[in-house]
């Protein structure tokens, strides 16, 4: 039996994951994007190209792979229209190889208005969102209020629905005394005409996953953003509003759990993060500024600047164990070159005493004390290396470190942007 691999990140997002899914997505039947929306945006380099893709699973740059948009993704239309459109571009083809779930929720422009008045009324309280609609579409979806990709695609019921939707909104955006209404009829028009564009990818995916996977196919479950921001399991309030932790396969593709055969989680050599919430291993110095401007740490979907720090061991040994991880990717290791040392937290300390579990709560979260290894640097360029035996001792070093803490194998090590430039353990 061919076995089916889910490939989560381990920290805050941002961790690489793109590159990942596309070296190995070759070797896959499927690659099926399972949560999240068009605020991921994962960086692929070929040749020496930059692509950037916010919805559509990296598998498409392979021509043999099919990809897969499942229910558990929040979609925009338009996002999706101008993203094949750009795919189509690069002279690969996205007709009969992209699937969209005809149960994805749609995202609509007052998605975005909503989002705008919340995140203003916080305050300094405001998550920190890309303000895409990505939150304001979840909460319709729990809510029991949502349209999905079914009702785009029947015209004769869409109009009347998108009228009621945005007849509650402006109520919301009253009651919030945002200076703003929203005019629903432009917003029947464009998604009538955008439903028209996107019908030849629209289909019961779970199905067609069930299908192949019947079929003894091989399928790369692709998640959106990372563990420490899952709904459930990350630093909440702040975090995304999808399972983006290996669980959330199953119930967003509509597969069974026992289908997922292996997790390989993605960490980076150090630690990001995007937006407002803790983040305890944060260097608010001048290395923190070179690791950013070593690792070009400004967000592919919103070009932020990332918060950097030094790699969080308590953080990634949770997420670790949430996914049931069987192996890890290290990815951006190079961006460690010019350190003589290298902080690493093994341990956080609160009021004075050790944690012994990652804090639920995360006023706690922001309070802790990092405890520090400091592990020697290399100070030598690693960058494009391809052979373990060709790194320094050092970076050998570090990476047994890492892999000893986290009690889990290294399948590969990235030491470069493009595709080529790893290695392969």
């Amino acid at each position: 039996m061919k076995k089916n691999l889910a490939i989560v990140g381990l920290q805050y997002g941002d961790e690489g994951k793109g590159k990942i899914v596309d070296i190995l997505s070759e070797r896959y039947d499927v690659v099926a994007r399972y949560q999240g929306g068009h605020n991921a945006g994962h960086t692929v380099i070929i040749g020496g190209k930059r692509h950037v893709l916010h919805l559509v699973p990296s598998g498409i740059f392979h021509p043999n792979t099919k990809c897969v948009i499942g229910s558990g993704v929040v979609l925009d239309p338009l996002a999706l229209i101008e993203e094949t459109q750009a795919i189509e571009k690069t002279g690969s083809h996205v007709k009969d190889r992209l699937f969209v779930s005809n149960r994805c929720h749609i995202i609509l422009p007052y998605h975005r208005v909503q989002e705008a008045a919340i995140e203003l009324q916080l305050g300094e309280r405001r998550i920190g969102t890309t303000s895409r609609g990505i939150g304001p579409a979840y909460e319709d979806k729990m809510g029991r209020r949502g349209l999905r990709m079914c009702d785009l695609m029947d015209a004769s019921t869409l109009r009347e629905k998108i009228r009621q939707r945005v007849e509650e909104k402006n109520r919301l955006l009253a009651a919030l005394k945002y200076p703003q209404t929203i005019d629903p009829e432009p917003i029947c028009d464009a998604y009538s005409a955008y439903a028209d564009q996107i019908r030849g990818f629209v289909i019961d995916t779970s199905h067609y996953l069930n299908q192949q996977i019947r079929a003894g196919k091989s399928i790369l479950f692709e998640g959106a953003q990372a563990t420490l921001l899952d709904i459930d399991h990350g630093s909440y309030p702040f975090v995304t509003s999808s399972s983006a932790a290996a669980g959330g396969a199953a119930t967003g593709l509509g597969i069974g759990p026992k289908h997922i055969h292996q997790v390989l989680g993605i960490t980076k050599a150090y630690l990001t993060r995007v937006g407002s919430g803790p983040c305890p291993t944060e260097a608010l110095d001048a290395r923190g500024d070179e690791l950013r401007n070593r690792g070009v740490e400004f967000g592919s979907t919103t070009g932020r600047p990332r918060r950097c720090g030094w790699f969080d061991g308590p953080a990634a040994k949770y997420a670790a164990s949430i996914n049931s991880v069987d192996s890890i990717v290290v990815t951006k290791l190079d961006v460690l070159d010019t350190f003589k040392e290298i902080p690493f937290c093994v341990d956080y300390k609160y009021k004075g005493s050790l944690l012994n579990e990652f804090p639920a709560d995360a006023e706690i979260l922001a309070k802790v004390e990092p405890a520090y290894k400091q592990i020697r640097g290399w100070n030598t360029s690693i960058a494009a290396t391809r052979e373990w035996s060709k790194l320094p001792q050092a970076a050998q070093d570090y990476l047994k470190f890492l892999s000893d803490y986290l009690e889990t194998p290294i399948a590969m090590v990235s030491t470069g942007s493009d595709r080529d430039e790893t290695i392969h353990m």
